[in-house]
């Protein structure tokens, strides 16, 4: 069955840095193209950066460009995303999501989401 497991999440002070897994299980991973995604409360769910399913295209929200990276490891199976100079803004679930399109079918799976809290 298809699994997105994401972790690494936590408590971090401003300025600090966290990397985010997801590791994927129940699909090729490597024909996905991976995105994170968070979600703040009472906001909604916005794209923080994506990948594309051999690593060569990324793509970044302007709110995090310069400060966060993706990439991915398909040996492994796990998309990341490195987070620096991290700021209270940035505190939210994250999610990690798989997506392709093959044969006019699209197929779209979703991790259950990892808290990221920055604070001092």
């Amino acid at each position: 069955q298809v699994q997105l497991v994401e972790s690494g999440g936590g408590l971090v002070q401003p300025g600090g840095s966290l990397r985010l897994s997801c590791a994927a299980s129940g699909f090729t991973f490597s024909y996905y193209d991976m995105s994170w995604y968070r979600q703040a409360p009472g906001k909604e769910r916005e794209l923080v950066a994506s990948i594309s399913n051999e690593g060569g295209i990324t793509n970044y929200a302007d709110s995090v460009k310069g400060r966060f990276t993706i990439s991915r490891e398909n040996a492994k199976k796990t998309v990341y995303l490195q987070m620096n100079n991290l700021k209270p803004e940035d505190t939210a679930v994250y999610f990690c999501r798989a997506a392709r399109t093959s044969g006019g079918r699209r197929y779209d799976y979703w991790g259950q989401g990892t808290q990221l809290t920055v604070s001092s």
